[in-house]
């Protein structure tokens, strides 16, 4: 298991409408940078591929509101999986924080096909973890999640606000990594999810500038609104 200290953060998530989208969208962007990686237009794909246990344990914890919970995943950005990451989320009493590791494309495959004595030949905790629980919880590959971002950042608070929009589904897990296979399910169609993080306090210009007229606060799961598909 991992032991390093857990780095916690706050973390909000609102399903705002396509009009509430514009309006923020537009307020957003004379106000704060886009991210560092962002394409032309401000924003990038985000593609990633959720574990779970045979018995859904990370979907039925986060459908129950578990206060202790964890997910694993694999993620890359952009249209091609060059480098992809495998993540660890996890929530204490209603803070977030992740862990982080980073994976080849090659490594990534032989996760899919279900060769994994790779993870404790890198000696990294997060990886031995993954080998742990692939093998006493039995995790697999469960669901594909893809949506585009549009990502802000402001560094008093450590603060990072996002759209996704256009979230997709439908890809079976072995063709996560083939970006051409097709994902035609749409579980948000004409939605955003706003996400607000940040560390120790939110700044007023922050609050202000995500305030909108029918904001709706929700437990807005992107990997359990497709796992309805499953």
């Amino acid at each position: 298991m991992t032991t390093e200290p857990l780095r916690l953060r706050h973390e909000y998530k609102h399903q705002v409408s396509r009009q509430e989208d514009l309006v923020l969208a537009g307020r957003l962007r004379r106000l704060f940078p886009h991210d560092a990686h962002a394409g032309a237009d401000g924003s990038y794909q985000v593609a990633s591929l959720y574990f779970d246990t045979p018995y859904d344990t990370a979907l039925r914890e986060k459908l129950d509101g578990v206060d202790r919970r964890e997910k694993f995943r694999l993620r890359y950005y952009g249209e091609r999986p060059a480098w992809l990451k495998l993540e660890k989320k996890y929530k204490v009493n209603g803070l977030c924080g992740k862990r982080t590791a980073r994976l080849t494309r090659e490594e990534a495959q032989s996760l899919l096909a279900g060769e994994d004595a790779f993870l404790l030949e890198r000696d990294e905790p997060l990886l031995r973890e993954l080998y742990h629980k692939l093998r006493g919880s039995l995790l697999v590959p469960r669901t594909v999640v893809c949506y585009d971002r549009e990502a802000f950042a402001y560094p008093p608070g450590n603060i990072r606000v996002t759209l996704d929009r256009n979230l997709r589904t439908g890809r079976g897990p072995l063709d996560f990594l083939q970006p051409e296979a097709p994902l035609p399910l749409k579980p948000m169609e004409g939605l955003t999810v706003l996400e607000v993080k940040y560390d120790a306090f939110l700044p007023d210009l922050v609050r202000m500038a995500v305030q909108t007229w029918d904001r709706r606060a929700s437990a807005c799961s992107k990997y359990a609104l497709c796992r309805r598909f499953d």
